[in-house]
């Protein structure tokens, strides 16, 4: 191998395949080798992923709230309405 030649980079297929599409790849778009980088990005991608779980429920929760709101109108709404008495014959 000659000198003069820059070392392959083994995630440079990576690179060019995604690198176009504009998505970031944690850990793969830029690789280490240190552990303790390692650990800080799966720290800040579990406390993204707590972020993202707090708002899920919080959805979840407002979701749940809308359709007890909904079921409620239309009990009223059934309520509301006079029923249809058999006619006498």
């Amino acid at each position: 191998m000659p000198e003069d030649l820059p070392p392959q980079d083994p995630f440079e297929m990576f690179r060019r395949l995604w690198g176009p599409l504009g998505v970031p790849i944690p850990g793969m778009a830029v690789p280490t080798f240190d552990p303790q980088e390692v650990e800080k990005r799966i720290a800040e991608l579990r406390s993204v992923e707590a972020w993202l779980t707090m708002n899920l429920n919080m959805l979840k929760f407002s979701i749940q709230g809308l359709e007890l709101q909904r079921a409620a109108l239309q009990a009223m709404k059934n309520v509301s309405q006079p029923k249809d008495e058999p006619k006498p014959e």
